[in-house]
């Protein structure tokens, strides 16, 4: 059992006595099978790459971009030597396209450090990445959840989580930040488990809330 395994395990029985549509989710889903994705630049391109699209078209664009670097691997010096004509030619907008190439040069020219952030804690990482044009808050907090296995994460912004809140408590709408924070207070401290439970419960991905 891998140390985050654990984690979750340990979350799952917090959720089930903290929370009774945790406990419902849980019963019927089974257990939580978050995968982390090892490659943290890839990740956070996938990210840029989906907000505002749905995800077929997302996989689909980055499919195209694996292929165009090919045999190479798709990593921040085969994103930068293909520009934004390649970018676009796989899919990109060109505001996206620059955000894509912003990334790939923020790490080869050092300004970040994507390995070095095991260290550093959430709200620090948020404000490292955010400061990166087209990462937001939502994509800071999916690359805690998803790259680093970070437990404690709570999108709030996440229409999905926002959807799943709304349907537990039988809102008439979809809850604010301030009520969503609040309704999520029994999760902690596995928010991030209790999200990914938020998700299935809508047969859904997470749903991006950047612009």
């Amino acid at each position: 059992m891998t140390p985050f395994e654990a984690i979750v395990g340990r979350a799952e029985r917090h959720l089930e006595s903290a929370c009774p549509h945790m406990r419902a989710a849980i019963r019927r889903l089974g257990p939580c099978s978050l995968q982390l994705q090892p490659d943290r630049f890839q990740m956070l391109v996938r990210s840029i790459t989906s907000q505002q699209i749905s995800s077929a078209a997302s996989r689909a664009i980055v499919a195209r971009l694996k292929a165009s670097v090919a045999p190479d691997a798709l990593d921040p010096a085969s994103v930068r030597a293909c520009g934004e004509d390649g970018l676009r030619n796989c899919g990109y907008s060109s505001r996206k396209a620059s955000y894509v190439l912003g990334l790939a040069n923020a790490i080869l020219e050092g300004e970040v450090d994507l390995d070095a952030m095991d260290a550093l804690g959430d709200d620090e990482i948020i404000e490292r990445l955010t400061c990166l044009r087209g990462i937001g808050e939502w994509t800071a907090q999916m690359f805690l959840i998803f790259a680093l296995g970070r437990p404690d994460v709570f999108p709030h912004a996440d229409l999905g989580v926002r959807s799943a809140l709304q349907r537990f408590h039988g809102l008439a709408g979809l809850p604010e930040k301030g009520r969503s924070i609040e309704l999520a207070e029994p999760w902690r401290p596995y928010a991030s488990i209790a999200s990914w439970y938020c998700w299935r419960t809508l047969d859904a991905k997470p749903a991006a809330g950047d612009a």
